[in-house]
């Protein structure tokens, strides 16, 4: 759930960001950049919605529909281990790094 008048409605109080990462390791060939919009419910820090934008988004969504039906939180989602492979992914996943971004914003 990426709306925020949605998320509200449904009784949840959504923060988000929005970053841009590269999709690759710095080093490696073919990087691109990738838009990531990470929304969680401010109070329990579930992980609520996302959307991506960028030519290498598209399987990356899978990580945040698997933290949405198990009810990750944002903390989880952020310490998550996923493959590191420089053809892939950099060392931080896009969706990780906007985990950590988030989880920045939700701490008091």
């Amino acid at each position: 759930m990426t709306d925020p008048d949605r998320a509200r409605e449904a009784g949840f109080d959504p923060v988000h960001v929005t970053i841009e990462v590269p999709t690759r390791s710095h080093y490696y060939p073919g990087a691109t950049d990738l838009t990531v919009t990470l929304v969680a419910d401010r109070e329990t820090e579930r992980v609520l919605g996302a959307s991506l934008a960028g030519q290498d988004g598209t399987k990356r969504i899978d990580t945040v529909a698997t933290a949405v039906t198990t009810g990750l939180t944002v903390s989880k989602l952020q310490n998550l281990d996923l493959a590191y492979a420089p053809p892939f992914s950099p060392v931080w996943d896009p969706i990780l790094t906007a985990a950590k971004v988030l989880a920045e914003k939700l701490d008091p």
